[in-house]
């Protein structure tokens, strides 16, 4: 059994994946810009459906929300 490679088209840091440093939530870059943004944010809720502030906010790359 051979193992499937993995995608490794998305940026992420050196350390691991962009989490949001106020929530703990992973983030998915934007292939249109150099923000990051919740996965799949739901009307200001993160994916797990948890209401968090910064759901539908710009990250920068180290996961804090712009504004």
């Amino acid at each position: 059994m051979t193992y499937p490679a993995f995608d490794t088209s998305e940026p992420e840091t050196r350390n691991g994946p962009v989490t949001c440093s106020s929530c703990g939530c992973r983030l998915q870059h934007s292939s249109e810009s150099s923000a990051w943004f919740h996965f799949a944010p739901m009307a200001g809720r993160d994916a797990r459906g948890c209401r968090v502030e910064c759901a539908d906010a710009a990250h920068d790359a180290s996961g804090q929300a712009a504004g």
